[in-house]
């Protein structure tokens, strides 16, 4: 029983990281592509890329909320609760890669380093934020709470 109740925990880390990492992919390289065609400097284009991270990171755990019949308030709620710290600890840990990278920030799109900076960044970004997301999912706090509406939903 023990170990069902251990691999179920897993299970919810590993898709509460998933989800957590497929928001900030599409908000960090949407906020470095955008960033980097305007000719932005390196504090311009991480700031952007964070703030979309976020942005799409509530965006994909605000929707399925708000489909299963909570205000746009409330959701909104849930989507912070559910994605800040896993949100917090997957940027903080891929750009400080990044920033380590040389060279990183001011390589073009058309330059493989700008590319594999990000995406190496955010898969060893993985690991924290999933140590994080199972120790809230232990506790019924972060994506437990989200995923007490996805069930709702899904139910009905």
């Amino acid at each position: 029983m023990h170990a069902h109740a251990e691999q179920d925990l897993n299970r919810a880390a590993l898709s509460a990281t998933t989800h957590c990492l497929t928001g900030c992919a599409i908000g960090e390289i949407l906020g470095m592509v955008i960033a980097t065609a305007a000719g932005w400097g390196n504090v311009a284009s991480i700031l952007i890329a964070v703030v979309l991270a976020f942005f799409f990171g509530y965006l994909l755990t605000l929707l399925p909320v708000l489909r299963a019949g909570l205000s746009l308030r409330q959701a909104t709620g849930v989507a912070l609760a559910a994605d800040t710290v896993s949100i917090a600890i997957m940027e903080a840990v891929d750009n400080g890669f990044i920033l380590v990278v040389p060279g990183a920030l001011n390589a073009g799109l058309g330059d493989a380093k700008f590319w594999w900076s990000i995406v190496l960044g955010l898969a060893i970004a993985f690991a924290p934020a999933w140590a994080v997301n199972r120790w809230l999912i232990a506790r019924g706090k972060g994506h437990a709470v989200a995923h007490a509406y996805h069930a709702y939903h899904m139910g009905n």
